[in-house]
């Protein structure tokens, strides 16, 4: 017995196993995560039905807030802020977005599968991005008669995402929607002058412009009759100064360290810009 003085013990190739099989059991049953895009805001308790709602059917699920400060009824920011994160979170996620200004109209209601993640919102164009996928497949979801006209983000999507979120197969949850709405980012052109023009395709909470244009370091960008170097990063340029960069997601955004392009530039989408 004196192996196992002061609480110490051999561990033996049965011990292993079992520890192992323990660790796989928990790796097994990780809890469902569910995230969370809306226009809501946080100043009332609308995200926080939501969530109540949730947690009431899935008491372990990780439920991670993506944003609600889209702006009131901006489906494009809201599609554009979708495509970033959609397929950054592991497969089986059930990605839950409201931007819903035709709430309670004829506009259908969604549950989608695609890239084994899963999606539940308006069909306004907001899940754009996980339909343009090649395996994606949607169905219309039935509106309870219960639900609430202005509300569906709580009773009508939010009980599709348990119904996922507990390995319900999405094809069981309506008819397949056979038309959809998609949206698709418009894409850039040559001129005659052989430049690219594109525009700005958003504004982030920067300040900075996003665009349609990919670029490289060196290029010249054109907006409103100024030229600005596309710089390697913010570094580079001096405080408060106007530049370019490419970002995070291949895109051109226009740029002031330290500052708001939008602001001074006078940006807003749909602003014209050039490549050359």
């Amino acid at each position: 017995m004196g192996h196992l003085t002061h609480g110490h013990r051999s561990w033996t190739g049965d011990d292993h196993a079992l520890a192992r099989g323990r660790l796989e059991a928990q790796i097994g049953v990780m809890p469902p995560v569910i995230t969370l895009l809306t226009d809501f805001g946080t100043a009332d308790g609308y995200v926080g039905e939501i969530k109540g709602a949730l947690i009431s059917e899935i008491p372990g699920a990780t439920i991670v807030d993506i944003s609600h400060d889209i702006p009131v009824h901006d489906v494009e920011l809201g599609r554009l802020t979708l495509a970033r994160y959609w397929r950054r979170y592991p497969r089986g996620t059930v990605h839950v977005a409201v931007v819903d200004p035709g709430v309670g109209s004829a506009r259908a209601a969604l549950a989608i599968s695609s890239d084994g993640r899963y999606l539940v919102g308006p069909d306004n164009g907001l899940l754009s991005p996980a339909l343009l996928m090649g395996d994606s497949r949607a169905v219309e979801l039935s509106v309870p008669p219960h639900a609430s006209p202005t509300f569906h983000g709580r009773d009508v999507f939010a009980p599709a995402a348990v119904q996922l979120a507990h390995g319900v197969d999405v094809d069981a949850l309506g008819a397949p929607a056979t038309d959809p709405i998609i949206r698709r980012t418009p894409g850039p052109h040559r001129e005659a002058n052989g430049q690219l023009a594109g525009e700005v395709i958003a504004i982030d909470h920067f300040g900075n412009a996003i665009t349609n244009l990919v670029g490289m370091r060196g290029a010249k960008l054109l907006v409103n009759g100024r030229e600005i170097a596309i710089r390697r990063n913010y570094a580079e340029l001096e405080a408060g100064e106007i530049g370019a960069v490419v970002g995070s997601t291949g895109l051109i955004e226009i740029v002031v360290r330290e500052g708001r392009a939008a602001n001074a530039l006078a940006l807003a989408r749909g602003a014209k810009v050039s490549l050359r």
